[in-house]
């Protein structure tokens, strides 16, 4: 597996993004932090060197007032090391906070704007994954590293030359004991990035399972067939896999740390008996010997934690690839760079233009060679089994796709040259598997125009076309109660009343078009009656979409498509298709041997 670029460049820019004050504030007490420790040894060795003068002085008065001016000043030190340190925490962690929101910012900035093609993907999700599981904290964790890297190497650049007046070798020593340890990390932590990029999927799954086991989605069915054991066994295999794979991970890492560690103590002792053995020569003072130690074992300190970050550093940054790899994703349905306004009302009408189809990763065309139209007004159904690809000519309508081949057409313009928020905003579209929001009534409605005033009376209007007027009104706070039992006082609705409120959102918006998709498939015949019986009323001039099983539905389309892997078979009004005698009337005949129609 190749590595990925490290994007230090990037990441700095993105951290100065989320906040450039904070990063400045940093930036300075890093170098004040990185000062202090030495000027702290420097001290140390003072007052050593004035309390060891003043034992051999015979006036131990103004000796003992050096010592107290000294000992004075490096409170003073301390104290200053104490304040930086604390202000080091609240930077960060605003920082931290200012870096988390602005990250999901980006995340689902980026994920509102990728085209539905990504969504059918597996790569997709496993990219998504990664960069969910990674972006939030990994940043952060970068700006800590770098920030510590520079503190460490402002303090080891102050330690070096130290030791060096002291002698050359010692530096020396200081760096050699260290080296090893950092091609090792790197390895280590390469190796750890490797392991996580191909756990992936299998933590992906893991989750999945998890959200099956706990979720309410199949809640029913884990009782009812007793599946709930099956799945936490599953559960629990994918998890031991996991680690197990870690475990022999942080076991190498262990081992190996631990030689480093082994070899750094010896350096300190074979500098220690140097200093010593200096000492006693009478090269050097006692507060010398104890400086020099402490800025070996410092040095030490701080060349390996440096290093430590230097490692983590570059692990954080090869994760983070995988943030901006996802940040990096193109949309494939291109905006016009010049788009023009959407004819509206529509004069003439809408045209499908010799559409192919096919989705991305498949030879299997879902499409082939549709013609069709839709005047002003006119409301058409399209009819076929399933998988014979009526869904996918209202995503090709809407441009959550772009034909492969062919072209649809508002007024005669091809949809590619007007903007997609203009374009979707002349569709009210509600697809079989509708969204359900866990918020209140009046916002499930509302969301089908959120340009218009939450409390505007088109909303109850909407309602009342759509039926869901009756089932907001039964509730306890009518249209202030929370739908769903996700959050506390919501209050669940069957399937059928959630339906209309999902028609309720499609007839809010003021759109040339609305498009049902099986919209009345979870209400009963009664229900189902209601709606269509006055549904040229509802529609204001609108054209419309319907796609539905229950062909009594469509029957009252003024022109029906029928649709059969992926072409156009038959077309007409249902009393031509009824003569006809094909496929259509075959369906209807056989629907009405159960059904009163």
């Amino acid at each position: 597996m190749s590595n990925p670029p490290l994007n230090i460049k990037r990441t700095l820019k993105l951290i100065w993004d989320s906040g450039s004050r904070w990063m400045i504030a940093n930036c300075t007490l890093v170098i004040i932090q990185g000062l202090l420790p030495v000027i702290t040894l420097q001290m140390t060795k003072l007052i050593i060197d004035a309390v060891t003068a003043g034992i051999n002085s015979t006036d131990k008065g103004p000796a003992f007032d050096h010592v107290k001016m000294l000992i004075g000043l490096a409170v003073f030190v301390a104290v200053l090391e104490i304040i930086a340190k604390g202000a080091g925490k609240i930077i960060n962690d605003i920082q931290a906070q200012l870096m988390t929101d602005y990250i999901y910012k980006l995340l689902h900035t980026k994920s509102l704007e990728v085209d539905l093609e990504y969504y059918e993907n597996s790569d997709y999700y496993d990219t998504l994954h990664q960069a969910q599981s990674q972006a939030v904290f990994r940043p952060f964790n970068i700006m800590l590293e770098i920030i510590a890297v520079a503190q460490y190497a402002i303090s080891l650049v102050a330690i070096v030359i130290l030791l060096a007046s002291l002698h050359p070798a010692i530096a020396l020593t200081l760096f050699a004991a260290a080296l090893p340890g950092v091609f090792v990390r790197l390895k280590l932590s390469k190796r750890q990035f490797q392991w996580a990029v191909r756990s992936t999927p299998t933590e992906r799954k893991a989750n999945y399972i998890s959200q099956i086991l706990t979720g309410d989605t199949h809640a029913k069915e884990l009782r009812l067939f007793a599946l709930g054991d099956y799945f936490q066994g599953l559960f629990l295999s994918l998890r031991e896999q996991l680690r197990r794979e870690k475990q022999d991970l942080v076991v190498r890492r262990s081992i190996q740390e631990g030689a480093i560690e082994l070899g750094s103590t010896l350096a300190v002792f074979g500098t220690f008996a140097f200093i010593a053995y200096r000492t006693l020569g009478g090269f050097i003072s006692l507060g010398q010997l104890v400086m020099y130690y402490q800025a070996f074992q410092k040095g030490q300190e701080f060349l390996e934690r440096m290093m430590r970050n230097l490692s983590m550093l570059y692990e954080d940054s090869l994760f983070l690839s995988n943030f901006y790899k996802f940040l990096d994703l193109k949309p494939q349905v291109i905006e016009s760079s010049h788009p023009i306004p959407v004819p509206a009302p529509f004069q003439k009408g809408i045209a499908f233009n010799n559409v192919f189809f096919d989705y991305p990763n498949t030879t299997r065309k879902v499409l082939k060679g549709i013609n069709l139209s839709i005047e002003p007004g006119a409301i058409i159904a399209l009819v076929g089994e399933n998988g014979a690809g009526k869904t996918t000519l209202i995503k090709l309508l809407c441009r959550l796709y772009d034909p492969t081949q062919g072209n649809i057409t508002i007024d005669g313009i091809d949809l590619r040259e007007f903007s997609l928020k203009n374009l979707r905003q002349q569709f009210s579209v509600i697809f079989q598997d509708y969204a359900k929001y866990h918020l209140t009534a009046k916002e499930n409605v509302w969301f089908g125009d959120i340009e218009l005033d939450p409390d505007d009376e088109k909303i109850i209007r909407a309602a009342y076309r759509s039926g869901a007027d009756k089932v907001v009104n039964s509730l306890p706070q009518k249209y202030g109660t929370i739908l769903g039992k996700l959050f506390a006082d919501g209050e669940e609705l069957s399937i059928g009343q959630w339906q209309k409120i999902a028609l309720a959102r499609a007839f809010l918006r003021n759109s040339g078009l609305i498009v049902l998709d099986e919209p009345t498939s979870a209400m009963d015949p009664k229900a189902e009656y209601e709606v269509f019986n006055t549904f040229r009323e509802l529609l204001q001039d609108q054209s419309a979409i319907l796609i539905s099983h229950r062909l009594s539905t469509v029957k009252m389309a003024d022109r029906i498509y029928v649709l059969e892997r992926g072409e156009l078979i038959e077309q007409g009004s249902h009393e031509e298709l009824m003569t006809l005698g094909g496929t259509y009337a075959q369906l209807f005949e056989r629907q009405a041997q159960q059904y009163l129609v």
